[in-house]
């Protein structure tokens, strides 16, 4: 690696490079050395890196045809060679599920010391991929076009923070684990991360969509502390019928064409009290439109149903934002592997995530395939050695750039971050515009 940087290289993936400060100020290479349970001077970590760098990028297919070589991405990874298949497929299939989550929380802590979280409201959500897969397995159907035929399908299921729109963990399963089995085991990871009810904050309300309304879970989130659940009730007609009979003088006329009322249900009492969160959408009684929620605490309906509820709509747009990440492609089903892959993924995140806010408009905006086309792998530079700094010089490169990473160690130093690093053999990096 040392005689690759000395000769020099010239491509179009130096913008990868910008990844590298994002990395120190984040921690990742403390966590990439955890997960692997291997030091600095070890491959493992490096091929992990490999791992969060190609989410990074979003690329998908055969690592050999990919053209990453010879371009500066190994030598981002600390590595001299671009690993193959088979030499990643070991590394993930030699870590358990277990060590994944633990990854996930780690991050988790770090981020919410960052700000990256705020945690006071929480959109969970299903992401199923349609597979390919010839293992038996159980087919679902589309929950928005239930004229489909039902499909083989990879599920994930996510936690997003509902205020800042940022990803706080991910589990996953195999297609027969329905939803209700899943939550559970999401908001134990979230609950390790935000730690709602403790040391002062808030309880986090759990935003969920119809297909979280269960008896089951809906008992769960009750005897859980510290979280607090808003969930759609199932339109149907006796629903309908039911608040359709409720006497006028208890709706309550919040603007033309939107009322709102309250009640409550009896279901397991000494779980206490469940609350039922109504509106009515029209102007004329013929055309009346209703909907209700279920809330697990007595709450402001206005409140909870034109800015909480709405909030959990976030999740969609993180999904067409940065799926491409490595979480809109179906992949292995062998759980662990595909865990692991994952995790590695929410660490590309966080690090795009502290980068889109370094750089500000247009870049903060722009999805993670569009960043990387056009930023990450999209610019002219090289690269060289100027004593004990890796050189990364771009060519009319976008003025914005200039101002964050000219002059790199000593910025690095002001923050209170070691400017050297780890996985390049302690080397410092600086960046030049030409």
């Amino acid at each position: 690696m040392r005689q690759l940087l000395a000769d020099k290289l010239s491509g179009t993936l130096v913008g990868l490079w910008l990844f590298v400060p994002e990395h120190l100020r984040l921690g990742t290479w403390d966590l990439l050395c955890a997960w692997t349970g291997q030091p600095t001077p070890q491959v493992e970590p490096r091929l992990a890196l490999q791992l969060v760098h190609e989410a990074a990028l979003c690329v998908s297919g055969i690592r050999q045809g990919r053209g990453l070589g010879q371009r500066g991405f190994e030598l981002a990874n600390g590595l001299p060679f671009v690993a193959a298949d088979t030499a990643i497929h070991q590394l993930l299939d030699g870590h358990t599920i277990a060590q994944a989550r633990a990854l996930q929380i780690a991050l988790g802590l770090i981020r919410r010391t960052r700000g990256h979280f705020r945690g006071a409201r929480l959109a969970i959500d299903p992401h199923r991929l349609r597979s390919w897969s010839q293992r038996q397995m159980r087919r679902h159907r589309s929950q928005h076009h239930q004229e489909e035929t039902a499909h083989k399908m990879a599920q994930t299921f996510f936690a997003l923070d509902g205020d800042t729109h940022q990803p706080v963990g991910l589990t996953t399963g195999t297609a027969a684990r329905t939803v209700t089995q899943a939550t559970p085991e999401l908001l134990d990871l979230a609950a390790a991360i935000l730690q709602p009810g403790t040391g002062g904050r808030a309880s986090t309300l759990v935003l969920a969509d119809g297909e979280h309304f269960s008896a089951e879970l809906v008992d769960d989130l009750r005897q859980r502390h510290g979280f607090d659940l808003l969930v759609p009730m199932p339109n149907r007609a006796s629903l309908r019928q039911a608040l359709a009979a409720w006497p006028e003088e208890r709706w309550v006329r919040r603007w033309p064409g939107f009322a709102t009322a309250k009640g409550t249900l009896a279901r397991r009492p000494e779980l206490g009290a469940l609350y039922q969160l109504a509106q009515r959408s029209g102007e004329v009684p013929a055309h009346y439109d209703y909907k209700a929620y279920l809330a697990t605490v007595d709450r402001d309906e206005v409140q909870a149903l034109t800015d909480d509820f709405p909030a959990r709509w976030h999740i969609e747009e993180f999904f067409d934002r940065d799926q491409a990440l490595g979480w809109q492609r179906a992949g292995t089903l062998n759980l662990n592997v595909r865990y692991g892959q994952m995790s590695l993924a929410l660490v590309a995140q966080a690090a795009l995530h502290q980068l889109r806010q370094r750089l500000g408009a247009p870049y903060a905006q722009w999805e993670a395939d569009h960043l990387a086309r056009h930023l990450l792998n999209g610019m002219d530079g090289d690269l060289r050695v100027e004593a004990n700094t890796v050189v990364v010089t771009f060519y009319h490169a976008p003025d914005t750039l200039r101002a964050h990473y000219e002059g790199l160690p000593a910025k690095l130093a002001a923050e209170g971050v070691d400017p050297h690093v780890p996985w390049l053999y302690n080397f410092q990096l600086d960046f030049r515009f030409k």
